[in-house]
């Protein structure tokens, strides 16, 4: 239980570590792997919840496949190091703001969550031997899920296509 304590503590200072270092380097090579280390960090929180699957997944999908395409396409566009940037604009401090709004949101959500011994679904045999595979997985996904999963690979699409589009204008 201690064990199981200690790791979980090195994979979330890690992964808040390691996401921190996505946004506070300048370098988009180094950002990108900074992102790698935090789906690692991510993936072994997934194991400590006994959810093998979607570490596997995370591994895989994330930080091999799409980290992958992200640093070919960052080092097809050769983006370079602009330097920092330290003026404040509106857009930066309405994005601070907003920021700040959501963390205290989560704050009062996290607040009212009931204590981790009333959690019922965690002493069900049933539920607890088909968390994480891939039927419950595909189940949930496929169902109850279908529409924000198709977003979010449309969205990832786009994102990439618009990056493309941004960059070639000043290449």
């Amino acid at each position: 239980m201690i064990a199981e304590q200690i790791l979980f503590w090195i994979f979330a200072v890690g992964t808040i570590g390691a996401a921190g270092g996505v946004i506070a380097l300048r370098n988009p090579v180094a950002s990108a792997m900074s992102l790698v280390a935090s789906f690692f960090f991510l993936a072994g929180t997934y194991v400590l919840l006994w959810a093998h699957t979607i570490a596997v997944i995370q591994v895989l999908v994330y930080a091999g496949a799409i980290m992958v395409l992200f640093l070919f396409v960052i080092m097809l566009l050769s983006l370079t190091d602009h330097g920092p940037i330290v003026q404040l604009s509106p857009s930066r401090v309405a994005g601070g703001l907003a920021t700040l709004a959501l963390l205290v949101s989560l704050f009062g959500v996290f607040r009212k969550l009931p204590a981790s011994d009333t959690v019922t679904w965690a002493s069900d045999a049933g539920r607890l031997a088909t968390f994480g595979t891939l039927k419950e997985m595909g189940a949930v996904l496929y169902t109850q899920w279908l529409f924000p999963f198709e977003a979010v690979s449309l969205l990832l699409l786009v994102a990439i296509l618009g990056a493309v589009v941004v960059a070639k204008a000043r290449v």
